[in-house]
């Protein structure tokens, strides 16, 4: 640094006191059909299906019939969520079911492709699990089929619903931070609970079924804006993980960028931090995990804290069925269309491809998850 000043505010060396102000109300709690009362059925009854049905129950939404391939787990989380619910033999015949309107697949993408497709063909409305697809053309595929069918088509990105990620996403919604210039997420956690579980065979468990979540947060801030990504992804050192724990990614948008760190094998002081910066304000949320955030609004005019209800789990799952479900009451999109999913996944699968070929990625030009 060159030169002499005697204005050293001019360098950042400290900030300007700003007064408080009162925050904005913003519509970030779960969504809520007015009137709209259909069946769902639900296919696969695994470890996350159990957020996804009480959740249901919570809302009171009737989950009319329910199939797993193992018919004793189905019956187990019948009798805790949804005793009504009818037990099917197979999925085909929950899908042939006309009393069913909704179906909500939770199996994993090997299996829910062929799912998906027939319960379009069938004319129910779904709700995919996330990852959505491993392949964006199969996915325009689905998209194409459930709009030649006239149902909706949405994937669980429960993460839209966290609390604070919510009130940010509604805050850049409602046009209080201007242009989003910048956005950045840093995620310090111990992930290691997934060594020797089915997670531990994702090759990309972080970039892939994790960090979704956040590529998916970031597509809902700036849309189409993101141009490419550069992403690396590392073993901890004393991890036993036999898939990377630690992975992170720079963003290019049209006029502006982002960043996204998951280090998901620290076993001590766990920190969750997002930053999204406009042309008119600012947005942070922080705090020990993805359920305690204190999230502040700065423009201005001051500062904003809204005091926020609710939890990720099971809020998110309320919110991403309970948006279904508007759309469909409301013959709309779903903001978490399978459409608008795959501008994420494609932003997601250039951060595979990146880390693996150790350069800048172009996002839509890698098509699939596996490169």
């Amino acid at each position: 640094m060159s030169g002499d000043s005697g204005d050293t505010d001019q360098y950042a060396l400290k900030s300007a006191k700003k007064r408080d102000i009162p925050a904005p109300g913003l519509p970030y709690t779960p969504p809520m059909p007015q009137h709209y009362k259909p069946r769902i059925g639900v296919i696969g009854t695994g470890g996350i299906s159990a957020s996804h049905l009480d959740a249901y129950r919570t809302a009171g939404w009737d989950v009319a019939a329910i199939w797993n391939r193992t018919r004793a787990k189905a019956e187990e989380k019948a009798a805790e969520y949804c005793p009504s619910a009818r037990i099917k033999d197979d999925w085909q015949a929950l899908l042939a079911d006309r009393e069913i309107d909704v179906i909500d697949i939770t199996l994993h993408p090997e299996h829910r492709v062929p799912i998906i497709k027939a319960a379009l063909q069938a004319g129910k409305h779904v709700l995919s699990q996330k990852p959505f697809v491993t392949d964006l053309d199969q996915g325009k595929d689905l998209v194409k089929l459930a709009d030649d069918q006239g149902v909706k088509l949405a994937v669980n990105q429960n993460g839209r619903w966290a609390p604070h990620l919510s009130w940010m996403r509604e805050a850049v919604s409602a046009g209080l931070i201007g242009d989003v210039l910048s956005a950045h997420i840093s995620i310090h956690w111990d992930h290691g609970w997934t060594a020797g579980t089915p997670f531990d065979e994702i090759d990309h468990l972080i970039l892939y079924d994790f960090g979704v979540h956040w590529f998916d947060f970031l597509t809902s801030l700036v849309g189409d804006r993101a141009e490419s990504v550069f992403a690396t992804a590392t073993t901890a050192r004393g991890q036993a993980n036999k898939v990377p724990l630690m992975s992170q990614a720079l963003v290019r948008l049209d006029q502006g960028q982002a960043s996204l760190v998951f280090d998901g094998g620290v076993p001590y002081g766990p920190r969750d931090t997002t930053y999204v910066a406009g042309t008119t304000g600012s947005l942070t949320s922080d705090g020990p995990d993805l359920s305690t955030q204190s999230v502040t609004l700065e423009t201005a005019h001051g500062i904003a804290r809204p005091a926020l209800n609710g939890q990720w789990f099971n809020d998110g799952f309320r919110g991403a069925m309970g948006e279904l479900l508007c759309a469909i009451e409301n013959n709309r999109e779903p903001t978490v269309s399978a459409r608008n999913n795959l501008r994420s996944l494609a932003i997601v699968f250039a951060a595979i491809a990146s880390s693996e070929r150790n350069r800048e990625i172009e996002v839509g030009s890698v098509r699939t998850a596996r490169t």
